[in-house]
């Protein structure tokens, strides 16, 4: 047997060694039992694939995204399994990994119920504990063909192989793609006979017993390949980890996390409703959710005129002409409403406020000394949502962003990035969240959607890129999700527990003021192209509503709160002195209201409670004889014998200083 040299690839450590022909990238990682996969060349691999001379090999441990990644796909197939063993009839769709879990599709005659999760589950746990291997093999077309007969949406899937097989379907790259097509047979540990097989890229874990902890979550309908025109499936969604007490970690937090939920909060505070005679993906604010989303704007009014921004308003719909010239018609049609037709022209619902802002920039003739020109609106905009995927106020059809486009010189740009990235960063602390990273989208240089020349995205780009890095934040790629027209950074944050919410982009454009031909006079007389930057703070002001909903699990800082105080009194003799002291404060500028029910006090504390109020005031004989009023707090502390006038400065203070308390 001969030689081979590898290179072992440890983060910044290499390591040459000299193995005989025919060791495996498990041979390599003897004894390592985190290491699940190998990347050769930058490509994943099973542990099973014999190494060549001259590869570097890099160790995948479970714990890394793509070994996570791996454990989740290879659950995904014992669920498949499972469910083809306890369901003869289940025809395969797909089953790819996501975000912290995976799912599997499959076409059966009844919908799944809970009792069959259950059963699924225990089959699962049967087989993973049969520790069958997982084994790669080639296959030609024909052959798979004549392999997966029975198998319809596989045979449509081989027919997708190739460079467009991933966006085919979602989570098609899972099954085919455009390399060599193999299928994944499920070998039983101590006779090797077959006991399932699937059409798969893979890699796979070595053996079903290396998955450690997992669990079946819930069923839902689905599409297949995402088209409504297709058959609808029925989507089992599962969780997997390394370890038993990450699952728990994970379900807690899906716990604590169902118990802030947005929607649920949203009717429990009476903020805002979902009326079906509306439609999917369309809230309406009630005065208490009013009260919230005003004081959201006002204080970012607030922010942006001290920033030097100008307010504008555009119209709801325009003549479809409009997102033609900016492109946003033939590259993101699918996500606008469909045309309305009156005056023989063709109108359309607007899906964003960009177009618009650039007639404003074009409505006259524009100097160098106007720039940067940052025009600032709250605009509404309505997008075409499927109805499976809308999510309360996350995902909605009709939100208000509160846009931004600030139109500049080249010259101007990279400070511009710089004091907006820090504005951003700063107004986002001020609303309470405090933990970010950064990530830097980029166009696909193999994808046609993208407009512009290469040039102008790589100076895009790398100016997003150095404003980025000042922050000192972390900063993740993310290859191919830039916007049509240019790259962009999206600021993530993280809430109270732990996750991770897409809050703020910023864009740089050069395509748009090249579609509209803007200009402006430059000093030396000459015209020339501004450059166009993109801002949404909040995203939206619906969704950002939600975030910040559930990042305080409804107790809003005194400062949002909807009802800032609430006066109690012990008895119906201290109302009068109550409703005086709610004037003087609502003269402060405060929200007090006084609870005058026939409910007894403890019944009128824990309706404050529920209602998340920051301060309950509580007035007695003792308080009314003295002057002073008892404060009792969100988590059941009390101060008492306050006097009037100090307890309103105190609230105020509260207040303006935006603390929680």
């Amino acid at each position: 047997m001969s030689d081979v040299r590898v290179i072992i690839q440890r983060d910044s450590e290499r390591e040459e060694r000299v193995v005989t022909t025919g060791t495996t990238a498990a041979d390599l990682f003897t004894g390592e039992r985190s290491v699940v996969a190998a990347r050769v060349g930058g490509e994943l691999k099973d542990l099973a694939y014999a190494v060549q001379d001259g590869e570097q090999v890099e160790p995948v441990e479970i714990t890394s995204q793509d070994g996570l990644n791996i454990l989740r796909h290879s659950t995904a197939h014992v669920m498949a399994q499972a469910v083809q063993e306890i369901f003869p009839e289940a025809k395969l769709g797909i089953g790819p990994p996501i975000r912290d879990g995976f799912y599997y599709d499959f076409d059966v005659a009844e919908p799944f119920t809970p009792e069959d999760l259950k059963r699924i589950e225990k089959k699962m746990q049967e087989i993973q504990k049969r520790g069958q291997r997982f084994s790669r093999r080639v296959t030609t077309d024909e052959d798979a063909r004549e392999e997966l007969a029975d198998e319809p949406y596989k045979l449509e899937l081989i027919g997708l192989k190739g460079p467009g097989a991933a966006d085919a379907a979602e989570g098609a790259d899972a099954e085919v793609g455009a390399g060599e097509l193999t299928i994944y047979d499920n070998l039983d540990a101590k006779t090797g006979e077959l006991c399932w097989k699937d059409l798969c890229r893979g890699p796979h874990l070595p053996s079903t017993r290396l998955i450690p902890a997992f669990r079946l979550m819930r069923s839902a309908a689905a599409y297949w390949r995402g088209s409504e025109k297709n058959p609808q499936l029925q989507r089992i969604y599962g969780t997997a980890w390394p370890s038993k007490d990450e699952l728990k970690a994970y379900l807690d937090l899906l716990a604590e996390a169902e118990k802030r939920d947005h929607r649920k909060l949203g009717a429990e505070l009476d903020l805002f409703s979902f009326p079906d005679q509306l439609g999917p993906g369309l809230a309406v604010f009630h005065p208490k959710g009013g009260v919230v989303r005003k004081e959201m704007e006002q204080y970012s009014r607030k922010r942006h005129e001290e920033a030097g921004y100008e307010f504008v308003n555009t119209p709801h719909l325009s003549k479809e002409q409009l997102f033609e010239t900016s492109g946003h018609l033939p590259n993101y049609s699918d996500g606008m409403f469909p045309p309305i037709q009156f005056d023989e022209q063709n109108y359309r619902l607007k899906a964003m406020n960009c177009p618009m802002h650039n007639l404003i920039f074009d409505a006259r003739g524009r100097s160098y000394r106007e720039l940067p020109l940052r025009l600032f609106e709250f605009g509404t905009v309505y997008r075409y949502e499927k109805s499976g995927v809308v999510h309360g106020l996350t995902r909605s059809r009709g939100f208000t962003q509160d846009d931004s486009h600030i139109y500049c010189t080249k010259e101007q740009m990279a400070d511009e990035l710089d004091a907006l990235l820090t504005f951003v960063l700063d107004l986002l602390r001020d609303y309470g969240l405090t933990e970010f990273e950064l990530e830097l989208s980029t166009r696909d240089p193999e994808s046609s959607k993208f407009i512009g020349s290469e040039a102008e995205w790589e100076e895009a780009t790398e100016a997003l890129r150095q404003a980025a890095e000042k922050q000192g934040l972390p900063l993740v790629p993310d290859p191919g999700g830039a916007a049509f027209y240019g790259p962009k950074i999206s600021v993530q944050a993280r809430d109270a527990i732990g996750r991770s919410w897409q809050m703020s982009t910023i864009q740089v454009d050069f395509q748009q003021p090249a579609r509209f031909h803007l200009e402006y006079t430059a000093a030396d007389g000459s015209k020339q192209q501004p450059v166009m930057i993109h801002r949404a703070l909040f995203g939206s002001i619906e969704r950002f509503f939600a975030v910040l909903l559930e990042h305080y699990a409804g107790a809003f800082p005194a400062w949002l709160a909807p009802v800032q105080a609430v006066g109690i009194p012990v008895g119906d003799t201290h109302v009068p002195y109550l409703e005086e002291f709610a004037k003087a404060a609502r003269a402060k500028g405060l929200r007090v209201e006084v609870d005058s029910s026939s409910d007894r006090m403890q019944k009128k504390i824990r309706n404050a409670q529920k209602q998340k109020v920051p301060f309950m005031i509580i007035v007695g004989d003792d308080d009314m004889n003295a002057g002073t009023v008892s404060f009792r707090y969100r988590d059941g502390s009390q101060e008492n014998g306050i006097p009037r006038d100090e307890a309103i400065a105190k609230m105020v203070d509260v207040v303006e200083r935006r603390v929680q308390v």
